[in-house]
C-alpha cells in the first residue's frame, strides 16, 4: 500500500469568508475548499500547510489520519468554556494530548501513534462528520470525551487503583462510540464504563424552560441579543447551565474495579462466541448428515450394480477429480452396505483395497 493522509477541516463558529478561502486555495491548489470545510488526501506528496496554525486562524474541528498509524483530532473552543481544573481529572497521566490558549480560544489536540497501525484501516473521508457532535457536547458541558482518553490510561495500567473522574458515561452516543473507535479505546473497557450513565445527557424542553425562568432579565436581553447577532454558542451555555444543576451520583469505582469487569466483558464474549461457532458446527454436521442419507437413499434406488460402472469410470480418468469421486462414492456403498450385512460389507471393502491398489498403479505409470 502507497502511503496514505487525510487532512479534514471544519469551520462551525464563523464561516470563512472570501479572503480565507483564497488565502487556504494558495497554500493547496487540490484542496477541496468550502466556506465551512478544507479536506484533501495525500498519496505521494505532503500537507504544505501547518495544522496548528490553521486551527489558530480558521477553524473549530480538525481530523489528520495516516495509514502508518498516526490519528489526531483537534477542536477548538472558546476560552473559558472548559477549563484545566476540568479536565485535570482525566488527562493527568496522558502524554499525547495537549491543552494551549490561542488569543480567546482553548485548542485540545488529540494527536496519538499506533505502532503498526490500526486494526480497523479505512479512509478519512465522513470520519470527521461522525466526530463533530462532540465540540457541541464540549460546550454543553458534556465531559465523556476526556473520560474515554482517561480510559486508556487505565488499560495501560498508569492509573493503577484512581477513581473515575466521573460516575459512569453510559448512554454512549455515536460520536463517542465513533471517537472510541478512531482512537482505539478499549470496547470491553468502554463497555464497562457505559454500564453506569453520571448524568442524563438528555435535556427536555421543561429543563431549558426551567433554566430560562431563574436567569436575570437582563441577562436574559443579552442573550437574546447576542442571538439576533448569530451567536451560536447561547444554546450550548444554556445546556451548561442544565447539566451544572443535574444531580451526580455518588457512587464510583476504581480503575481496577473497570479492569476486573471489562475482563469479565472479555470472557464473557468469548463464550458466546465459542457457543455460536459449536452452533454453527452442529448445524453444519446435521445439513451434512442430512445430505449424506439423501444421497445413500439414492444409491439404495439405483441399485450397486450403476454405481460400480460409475466408479469405475470415476478411476478410469486418472486425475484427482477422478480419484475423489470414486473415493467418495466407494465410502457412501460402504454406508450403505453397513444395512446390508457382513458378506456386503465384506465385498465393498476388497473393492476399496482394489482401487487404492488401482490408484497407486496408476500414480506410478503417471
Amino acid at each position: 500500500m502507497s502511503e496514505y493522509q487525510y487532512y479534514e477541516f471544519l469551520a462551525i463558529d464563523r464561516p470563512l469568508d472570501r479572503a480565507a478561502q483564497d488565502a487556504l486555495r494558495s497554500i493547496s491548489s487540490r484542496a477541496q475548499i468550502t466556506a465551512t470545510s478544507f479536506t484533501n488526501h495525500y498519496e505521494w506528496g505532503d500537507f504544505k500547510g501547518d495544522p496548528r496554525k490553521f486551527m489558530e486562524r480558521w477553524f473549530d474541528l480538525h481530523l489528520y489520519l495516516a495509514n502508518w498509524g498516526t490519528r489526531r483530532l483537534m477542536i477548538r473552543l472558546p476560552k473559558g468554556i472548559v477549563t484545566k481544573a476540568d479536565m485535570d481529572p482525566f488527562l493527568g497521566e496522558i502524554d499525547w494530548v495537549e491543552v494551549r490558549i490561542s488569543g480567546d480560544n482553548l485548542i485540545i489536540d488529540i494527536h496519538h501513534h499506533e505502532d503498526g497501525g490500526y486494526d480497523d484501516w479505512e479512509g478519512g473521508s465522513g470520519r470527521l462528520a461522525a466526530l463533530a457532535p462532540l465540540r457541541a457536547d464540549l460546550l454543553s458541558g458534556d465531559l465523556r470525551l476526556f473520560y474515554l482518553l482517561w480510559l486508556t490510561a487505565v488499560r495501560d495500567e498508569f492509573v493503577p487503583d484512581d477513581i473515575e473522574p466521573l460516575p459512569g458515561i453510559g448512554p454512549l452516543t455515536d460520536a463517542l462510540q465513533s471517537f472510541a473507535e478512531f482512537f482505539a479505546v478499549d470496547p470491553d473497557l468502554v463497555e464497562a464504563a457505559a454500564e453506569l450513565t453520571a448524568v442524563d445527557a438528555s435535556m427536555s424542553k421543561d429543563d431549558l424552560r426551567n433554566a430560562l425562568m431563574v436567569v436575570p432579565e437582563r441577562e436574559k436581553a443579552e442573550l437574546l441579543l447576542r442571538v439576533v447577532d448569530g451567536d451560536t454558542r447561547v444554546a450550548a451555555e444554556l445546556r451548561r447551565r442544565v447539566h451544572k444543576k443535574k444531580p451526580v451520583p455518588a457512587t464510583r469505582r476504581t480503575a481496577g474495579i473497570l479492569r476486573m469487569r471489562a475482563k469479565e466483558i472479555a470472557e464473557a464474549r468469548e463464550r458466546a462466541a465459542a457457543e455460536r461457532l459449536g452452533a454453527e458446527r452442529r448445524r453444519q454436521a446435521a445439513e451434512a448428515e442430512k445430505a449424506r442419507r439423501a444421497r445413500l437413499e439414492i444409491l439404495r434406488r439405483r441399485g450397486t450394480s450403476s454405481v460400480w460402472r460409475e466408479i469405475e469410470q470415476e478411476i478410469e480418468r486418472r486425475n484427482p477429480a477422478g480419484y475423489e469421486n470414486a473415493m467418495r462414492l466407494l465410502f457412501d456403498v460402504q454406508a450403505l452396505a453397513w444395512k446390508r450385512g457382513p458378506r456386503t460389507i465384506s465385498i465393498v471393502a476388497s473393492a476399496r483395497s482394489a482401487y487404492g491398489m488401482r490408484k497407486r498403479q496408476s500414480s506410478l505409470s503417471d
